[in-house]
């Protein structure tokens, strides 16, 4: 195919041999076992000058066409293979992916314009389902305790406090106590939240039993309960800022309790290079990152 396309184009044999880098005796052995098979002439030869037949000029049409597919798709699968083309599928609770992947999803896209990256927020349980269902290549989240069905590295922690109105009595104090909670209206995520996980924990830890308890789902419902005057609302590091829109005030809450953010891969998946690649930025980002985010500590191990 290639044949018969550069000698359409180039008008000769010896120029269409000198753009394919191949003798003219071995090209012209080429064209006729072409025309063999195809039983068609493909090109009328003289002495003076060679012309395309009808046959030729259509049948060079439909090898350009393919000649080009096949070139796409070979460049495809090479990219693929450098980890500069296909797509990741990343998992992640909502804070994180409102602040700790953006930053390093953004240097992936500049070194890998062509690779798709999709993010699917999700609550802590559909993450995990996510990726054991194949569905996402690699999860962030919180750490998953004693599960051997997963290859997991610790990224960061981040510590509670507790989110207070500016009018509220702890709000210009500079740390609270877990059972100073006590008796107290709180504002809670609902219980499929990793936060709510390690709000309930701590509670249980320090015997803390609120006055009132009310639920939501969304931080910035959180946020806007607290902001109401309904309660004060534990909530860690990542969540932070995605609160700042309330003007309210955060408060370390003592002794220090974290949640663990990891990186969570199953193992018994094939890795892609693009994915592979992800991991890689993820890592240098972890070891020279300047960001600063209230209540976190990276993990660059």
């Amino acid at each position: 195919m290639r044949a018969i396309v550069a000698i359409t184009e180039e008008g000769s044999f010896t120029a269409a041999a000198t753009s394919l880098g191949l003798a003219q005796s071995s090209l012209s052995r080429s064209i006729q076992e072409a025309e063999r098979r195809l039983r068609v002439p493909l090109f009328q030869r003289s002495t003076r000058k060679l012309e395309v037949t009808a046959d030729g000029e259509a049948i060079a049409q439909v090898a350009r066409a393919m000649i080009n597919q096949f070139d796409a798709g070979m460049l495809h699968i090479e990219g693929y293979l450098k980890g500069t083309q296909g797509h990741i599928t990343i998992a992640t609770l909502p804070s994180l992916a409102a602040t700790l992947l953006p930053p390093i999803i953004r240097k992936y896209q500049l070194d890998f314009p062509d690779v798709e990256v999709h993010v699917l927020d999700c609550l802590s349980e559909q993450v995990i389902e996510r990726l054991q269902s194949g569905v996402a290549d690699v999860a962030v989240t919180v750490e998953v305790p004693n599960n051997d069905a997963f290859k997991s590295k610790l990224i960061a922690k981040d510590s509670f406090y507790v989110a207070v109105r500016s009018d509220h009595e702890f709000a210009n104090l500079e740390t609270i106590r877990w059972v100073e909670l006590n008796g107290k209206p709180l504002i809670q995520f609902t219980n499929t939240s990793s936060v709510q996980q390690g709000v309930a924990s701590a509670l249980e830890i320090h015997e803390v039993e609120p006055a009132t308890t009310m639920r939501a789902q969304n931080v910035a419902a959180v946020a806007g309960l607290v902001a109401a005057g309904l309660g004060i609302a534990p909530v860690p590091g990542f969540v932070i800022p995605l609160m700042s829109f309330a003007g309210l005030h955060f408060i370390p809450l003592s002794p220090t309790h974290v949640r663990r953010i990891a990186l969570i891969r199953d193992p018994a998946r094939p890795f892609t290079p693009a994915a592979s690649a992800w991991v890689e930025i993820l890592q240098e980002y972890l070891i020279s990152s300047k960001a600063q985010f209230q209540g976190v500590d990276w993990n660059a191990d």
